[in-house]
């Protein structure tokens, strides 16, 4: 026990000094350096994360679960990918509502050898009385202080897997120190993961969608994917406007073509 507790307290100071080192990062790409996969390389396959599933529902709107939204527009991504960007390969974490451990989810993008992971999911406010409304895409970052709210709603499907402690090497989403080690992890496709992130936010912003910006959080499903990678939040469950929306073919399709549009503007720039 008392090994254990020296342990954690050795990590949690390396961990400190690593991120009063790295604060001043900016939510900016950096113009110096560059990310291994950005050197002009084709794009060649794309894991696509329907967030949720199986025993865990996601956020709860009237009518719907965020699971059932994230998988159909996951489904209707993939198929319009592979129709229209010849060479590029899709694989889905699921295709059915099934539960898989977040743990799973970048792992296999790490066994395809990915280069780009994308996690789709529903955003929700704490009350249906709350005006928030639009799309943000998050990226594995250092978090700011009020910007946790959905790296902790995100990260509590932990919870339901069996072993969560040992799976994350003793992490702990109840814990906020824990989540300072959950930071450091794999940070080396943020400058890509950014650019793609921005990308979706502008499309998005085509279909006149609020804008909430491209956010950093350190999420569970991104922090150990080898290649740039996303979290795409659609819409607030929580407000029935957008989650009518997010239902219907009309607002599917847009979704699809806007996040299409995304990742073929991404793929012509790191191919050019």
């Amino acid at each position: 026990m008392t090994r254990n507790l020296n342990v954690k307290r050795l990590t949690l100071f390396i961990a400190t000094i690593f991120t009063l080192t790295l604060t001043t990062s900016s939510i900016t790409p950096s113009s110096s350096g560059q990310d291994p996969k950005s050197a002009r390389q084709p794009l060649r396959t794309i894991v696509l994360d329907a967030g949720h599933g199986g025993k865990d529902p996601g956020a709860k709107g009237r009518k719907a679960n965020e699971k059932d939204i994230a998988l159909a527009v996951a489904l209707k991504l993939g198929k319009k990918i592979e129709d229209e960007l010849p060479g590029v390969k899709v694989v889905y974490t699921r295709k059915t509502d099934i539960f898989i451990p977040l743990y799973e989810r970048p792992a296999l993008a790490n066994k395809h050898k990915a280069d780009l992971f994308i996690s789709i999911h529903c955003n929700a406010a704490a009350t249906r009385r709350s005006p928030a409304r639009g799309t943000e895409t998050l990226v594995c970052g250092y978090n700011r202080l009020g910007q946790q709210d959905a790296a902790i709603r995100e990260n509590a499907s932990i919870l339901l897997e069996d072993n969560y402690e040992e799976n994350y090497g003793g992490f702990d989403p109840k814990d906020p120190s824990s989540m300072i080690v959950f930071q450091l992890m794999k940070n080396q496709y943020r400058r890509e993961s950014i650019k793609l992130a921005s990308l979706m936010q502008d499309k998005f912003s085509t279909s006149r969608r609020p804008d909430r910006g491209v956010k950093e959080q350190s999420l569970a499903v991104l922090s150990t994917a080898g290649m740039p990678a996303v979290l795409t939040e659609l819409g607030f469950m929580s407000s029935s406007t957008e989650e009518d929306y997010m239902l219907s073919t009309g607002g599917q399709k847009e979704i699809v073509q806007n996040l299409f549009d995304a990742i073929k503007t991404y793929k012509t720039a790191a191919e050019r």
